[in-house]
């Protein structure tokens, strides 16, 4: 299991502001994934604002532009993508993953990377942060984007809110 090892954090991130950037394709996942980030936001003090994008990958450009409008202080990008039978899955999966980090880098905002990128339909629902999930990936992602944020801020010097 992937959580084999995961450190157990407590964020404390009053007033930051997040943007949760969500794919619209896999509801029952996507709803899981959108709680979790909701929830770590909620636990830290941050403010979350919900973007919904018509699939992930259309996250990174909105990434983009919320990372660019100085309007948050934090991205999550929350996505599922399903392997199926054709190059699809490697296209969307590698395109998208590859333009989320290169956000981060070009803007020095944190990006939280809730992008599910799954064999089976079951094993997107065991990560999604759902009553019988064993993973919330939503919730880890922004707590990591929320950890990475409060470095920067005392890499820069600044205190944070």
């Amino acid at each position: 299991m992937s959580s084999h090892g995961a450190p157990t954090v407590t964020v404390t991130a009053t007033g930051a502001r997040v943007a949760v950037i969500a794919s619209l394709w896999h509801t029952e996942v996507m709803d899981g994934l959108i709680a979790g980030a909701n929830q770590a936001c909620a636990q830290a003090g941050a403010v979350a604002t919900l973007i919904r994008v018509p699939g992930s990958f259309e996250l990174p450009i909105v990434a983009k532009a919320c990372a660019a409008s100085l309007d948050y202080d934090v991205v999550v990008a929350l996505g599922v993508v399903i392997r199926g039978g054709t190059p699809h899955f490697e296209y969307v999966c590698s395109a998208t993953s590859h333009a989320l980090a290169q956000v981060a880098l070009d803007f020095l905002v944190p990006v939280g990377f809730g992008l599910l990128t799954c064999d089976t339909d079951a094993q997107a629902l065991d990560r999604a942060g759902l009553p019988d999930s064993s993973e919330s990936k939503g919730l880890e992602a922004t707590q990591a984007a929320l950890l990475t944020w409060l470095t920067l801020s005392g890499i820069a010097g600044e205190q944070t809110p």
